[in-house]
């Protein structure tokens, strides 16, 4: 028999024993019905149930991504696929593999914002260590993640309800004063007020506030992005259009022609 030391697995998320599906240790038949998606989602995750303000938070936060039209790469992508492979899985599977660097990456923010506090908090004031920060950065031509959006200008509603819900809450704190602080910074010594922290940006500084590491994060936003992905999924293998194609009038193609023979025959 093994130890538990030597396991192949170990884990504290669910178990099942005697026909009983337990999670985080809860009798997962006591919870259906009395936690909400959100508070379950919280559980899972953090390994605790929240409190009132955090399950507030989070059920905002699951609100916040929930769709943005066609112009979420993840969402066209998931369409085309299911045009060609009419498929729930793989649509999903599609969308969810779309998010990362530029789009629904809390982590980056998350990441950078716990990389960074630690320095500012021995400083006089966080504006100043802001300013010494992004002065460095621009020197160096990195950018603040989670800042600036191809559509809003100067601020971002959403990213503000994020704030405004945070507060009412009481999970606003110090990470998220940190990185205002950055944005001011940023905005003032690259003279771009209009360049506003987005929802992913506020979304990330908020999530580690109420300690969600980054890949947690990430994790979060794509769930909030799931229904409005399964809605366009939908819609679009009903639509019964198949194998979308982009219109030839929306490429420019090279239509330069060579001879093969004659380039084959000299190489």
């Amino acid at each position: 028999m093994s130890t538990e030391q030597n396991r192949y697995w170990q884990t504290s998320v669910s178990d099942v024993e005697n026909n009983t599906v337990y999670i985080r240790g809860y009798d997962l038949s006591d919870l259906i019905g009395k936690l909400s998606f959100p508070e379950a989602t919280f559980l899972l995750i953090r390994g605790r149930l929240p409190s009132a303000g955090e399950a507030k938070m989070i059920d905002g936060v699951l609100c916040s991504v929930l769709d943005y039209a066609l112009k979420k790469p993840g969402t066209a992508a998931a369409r085309y696929c299911v045009s060609s492979n009419p498929s729930m899985v793989a649509g999903l599977a599609t969308a969810v593999l779309s998010a990362g660097e530029y789009s629904l990456a809390p982590d980056q923010t998350g990441h950078f914002l716990n990389l960074t506090l630690p320095n500012a908090r021995s400083a006089a004031s966080l504006d100043e260590a802001a300013s010494a920060l992004v002065e460095g950065m621009r020197a160096r031509k990195e950018r603040v993640p989670g800042l600036g959006h191809p559509a809003f200008r100067f601020t971002d509603p959403r990213a503000q309800q994020l704030k405004a819900l945070a507060l009412e809450c009481g999970v606003w704190g110090d990470v998220c004063e940190w990185y205002e602080a950055i944005h001011k910074a940023f905005t003032t010594q690259a003279n771009k007020p209009e360049n506003v922290i987005n929802e992913v940006g506020m979304m990330g500084a908020i999530l580690a506030q109420m300690g969600f590491t980054p890949a947690e994060m990430t994790g979060l936003a794509v769930i909030s992005t799931m229904p409005g992905v399964v809605a366009h999924i939908s819609e679009e293998m009903q639509s019964k259009v198949r194998i979308r194609v982009i219109p030839d009038e929306n490429v420019d193609y090279a239509r330069d022609r060579r001879s093969f023979a004659e380039d084959y025959s000299a190489s």
